[in-house]
């Protein structure tokens, strides 16, 4: 019996829509001229692909005027979502927002800082289209400004979590990346609300396809992400989606008692053979303090872990939603039919 292939599956034709989310928190400064690089990427998808597009700017509980200059944007050439949290969810959960609003067809995901290029995103777009590829993901092309312990222990992050992996999450990869219709369906089925999307982008699997690129600098101010956040977003990732600490955990429980082993064979040795005896309390507060440390960090994982347990059967949502308001793509004059301008 054969079977109709569903036309989202490869590629895509006329008629096709494109989703841009954009998590934009505290961005007021240049959220005006990433609009108006969208815009002219919108126009030429168009263009050259017969694409309609259309922005999500997911506001992550601002405190400057991000929301007012959403809500003042135009919508030339392409449609405008403006979704705005009721509080700073994170950038997770500002990922999903987006991708729960995203109308049918591909959705991209862009920083609302400007480092992630328009132009690149057209190139894409491209992989889908002309390629057929359903997820076409960004990494940077080296890390040759950043100090070599930030590259050590993003090597040594990326080498836990694959650790035994069957699906791989390439080695700095980052958010900027497109879904093809069927990738985006599949990834809104997952139903986990400890989200970590480079790892879940990956792990539903179809045709990807690496793009290496420069982020552009910042269009203003500095990166807010610091040194406790970067950490923490790691650990979550890593108890979000991989066993990899508990089975470092059990390694490291084994080679304690290899240790303590050794060491109580070497205290018999010298005890029976050669008649010495060995001091007890040094011995035993070295013990005890390896012992308890060992316990507390393996403890502490376990804890990340249950912690993770309780958040998914809590159930409680990932985010809400205090305003959310939707403008479609204006036509320009130039191109208003007849029948158009009657309306104006």
């Amino acid at each position: 019996m054969m079977t109709t292939p569903d036309p989202t599956d490869r590629g895509a034709g006329a008629g096709q829509r494109l989703s841009i989310v954009v998590p934009v928190f505290n961005e007021a400064a240049g959220l005006a001229a990433l609009h108006q690089r969208l815009i002219a990427l919108a126009q030429d998808l168009a263009r050259d692909h017969r694409l309609a597009c259309e922005v999500i700017y997911v506001d992550d509980g601002s405190s400057d005027d991000t929301l007012a200059i959403t809500r003042a944007l135009p919508a030339t050439a392409l449609g405008i979502q403006v979704v705005s949290l009721s509080r700073n969810f994170g950038k997770e959960a500002a990922l999903l927002a987006g991708l729960d609003h995203a109308g049918p067809g591909a959705v991209m995901f862009m920083d609302g800082d400007g480092q992630h290029s328009p132009q690149l995103a057209a190139t894409l777009v491209r992989h889908w289209i002309a390629d057929g590829y359903d997820v076409v993901y960004t990494a940077k092309a080296h890390r040759n400004h950043e100090s070599w312990l930030r590259r050590v222990a993003v090597h040594g992050f990326y080498a836990l979590i694959n650790w035994g992996a069957r699906q791989k999450i390439p080695e700095d990869a980052g958010d900027f990346r497109l879904l093809s219709p069927r990738a985006a369906a599949a990834l809104r089925r997952l139903p986990e609300r400890n989200r970590f999307f480079k790892g879940l982008a990956s792990w539903i699997g179809f045709r990807q396809f690496r793009v290496d690129y420069e982020p552009e600098p910042r269009a203003h101010g500095a990166t807010r992400f610091r040194l406790s956040q970067l950490l923490g977003l790691s650990i979550e990732g890593l108890t979000s989606f991989s066993v990899a600490p508990l089975r470092l955990a059990s390694l490291l429980g084994v080679a304690v008692a290899v240790v303590a082993l050794l060491f109580g064979l070497s205290i018999l040795w010298e005890t029976w053979i050669d008649g010495k005896s060995v001091p007890g309390y040094p011995s035993l507060a070295v013990g005890l303090m390896t012992l308890g440390g060992v316990q507390l960090i393996v403890i502490g994982i376990v804890g990340e872990y249950v912690g993770k347990i309780l958040s998914e059967l809590k159930q409680r949502p990932s985010y809400f939603v205090a305003e959310h308001s939707v403008r479609p793509a204006e036509q320009p004059a130039d191109e208003k039919t007849p029948a158009d301008a009657l309306h104006d």
